[in-house]
């Protein structure tokens, strides 16, 4: 990718690589954050792989938003900011970690050295790069032009209507 793109956070150490949507995980990802994401609005799901194989996997969000407002949007948090000031938006609940969470309970298998790829999002905030670090993610696969796709500032996005 030629274009150099200004994400709210990325580790010194980190890239993030693209693929298109046929990608079968890329793909699977997709079918996951549609059937089982529970924020409505910004549909995302993770799923990692190693050896050719998913691992583990997670959609994003909780039923938190359907009976109360994002206490980030009262306070006026900026993107990638004060997650863990809401219930429906702390990092326990964003997809990265989620995925992470499956791999983990599954018990016999490791993420060391795993890749993971995430539909739905432009970007990866510090509480889910931290946990993919310390769970040995290697690499991190976001949909080819997810940075106006997934951009909710971006003039083309398609945000809540990425499935119609």
């Amino acid at each position: 990718m030629s274009e150099k793109i200004e994400y709210p956070y990325l580790p010194e150490d980190r890239s993030i690589d693209y693929v298109y949507k046929g990608n079968i995980f890329m793909f699977f990802a997709s079918i996951l954050a549609r059937q089982h994401s529970l924020d409505k609005t910004i549909l995302v799901a993770a799923v990692i792989v190693k050896d050719y194989q998913v691992i583990g996997w997670g959609a994003n969000g909780s039923d938190y938003h359907t009976n109360n407002q994002c206490q980030r949007v009262v306070l006026g948090c900026k993107t990638g900011e004060g997650y863990e000031l809401c219930e429906g938006c702390h990092p326990k609940n964003h997809s990265e970690a989620k995925a992470i969470k499956d791999v983990q309970s599954r018990g016999l298998l490791d993420a060391r050295g795993a890749d993971l790829y995430l539909w739905g999002h432009w970007w990866c905030c510090k509480s889910c790069w931290d946990a993919m670090i310390e769970a040995g993610i290697r690499d991190v696969y976001l949909l080819d032009r997810s940075y106006i796709l997934f951009n909710k500032n971006h003039p083309d996005n398609i945000v809540e209507r990425q499935f119609k």
